[in-house]
């Protein structure tokens, strides 16, 4: 009976090992290998070429069509996700789940399939299209096109987050401000706000790192026109269609590199929030 207890023991601690072992090969096959393939060929010529890749006028305006992308879908997230956070965390109302599958829709329907969707809405043949041409007004194939699948695919974010941080927040501080006199505005810039910073502040850089990263709806509104309706995600596929294969890894390592200041300011809020629930 002794001495089955140390080979019992040392299986057990053997099965942590094997696991992270997996775990580790796993991220290397998937992430690693990809991701440094992409720095090395991006390099592999020098800096110079990468940084001549940079400055491309079809690169510049696809990066800054990107970034204004980001720019007007943040918003437009925010002000919806603390409206939407504050009805269903503060209210009890007929349809609530409903509500909440619907803001979680984007995690759940294909990226294409939200292209197709504004498609079949707003394109020549759509249900608004005759209304919208006799308007003049373009939507697919045109920019505003690219903004509504970009917030639509972006939208659940900030709601999914200032959720659950309003229900544990409770309205004890709320009500007691709105005894003191305060009204609405006021208790939510000086109580509501300041108790869900962390999770405000999470949700807006998953937001924009999913605006700024969108590929597959945007592929299918846009029409993928350089130097018009390009995006740096669309970028990067047809530079490499083209055998440009300098130019579009150069574009992936700049959306690599955001991808990393996301995580680092993920992990820094992580931790803010970690020792805020500590305290």
């Amino acid at each position: 009976m002794t001495t089955d207890k140390p080979n019992g023991s040392k299986k057990q601690r053997s099965v942590p090992g094997v696991l992270i072992g997996i775990a580790v090969c796993y991220l290397f096959l998937v992430q690693y290998i990809p991701a440094i393939n992409v720095f090395y060929q991006a390099f592999k010529t020098g800096v110079g070429p990468f940084l001549d890749n940079l400055t491309r006028t079809d690169f510049l305006h696809a990066a800054w069509l990107t970034l204004l992308l980001a720019v007007i879908a943040i918003p437009l997230n925010t002000v919806f996700g603390l409206c939407a956070a504050w009805a269903i965390a503060r209210h009890k109302f007929p349809g609530r789940a409903i509500v909440l599958s619907i803001i979680d829709l984007p995690f759940s329907i294909s990226p294409v399939v939200v292209g197709l969707m504004i498609v079949l809405l707003y394109g020549r043949q759509g249900w608004f299209g005759i209304w919208l041409q006799s308007h003049d007004i373009q939507i697919i194939f045109a920019f505003p096109g690219m903004v509504l699948v970009t917030a639509f695919v972006s939208m659940p974010f900030v709601a999914r987050e200032v959720i659950p941080i309003l229900e544990e927040f409770g309205k004890d501080q709320e009500e007691a401000a709105r005894t003191l006199g305060a009204n609405d505005w006021q208790i939510f810039w000086r109580v509501t706000l300041p108790s869900i910073r962390w999770g405000l502040l999470y949700g807006l850089i998953l937001t924009n790192a999913r605006a700024m990263g969108e590929f597959g709806a945007v592929s299918v509104v846009s029409g993928n026109i350089t130097s018009s309706t390009q995006s740096l995600p669309l970028f990067v596929e047809d530079a490499y269609k083209q055998y440009e294969t300098e130019a579009a890894f150069s574009a992936a390592v700049l959306l690599a590199f955001l991808a990393v200041v996301t995580l680092v300011l993920k992990e820094i809020l992580d931790r803010k929030t970690h020792i805020k629930d500590v305290k």
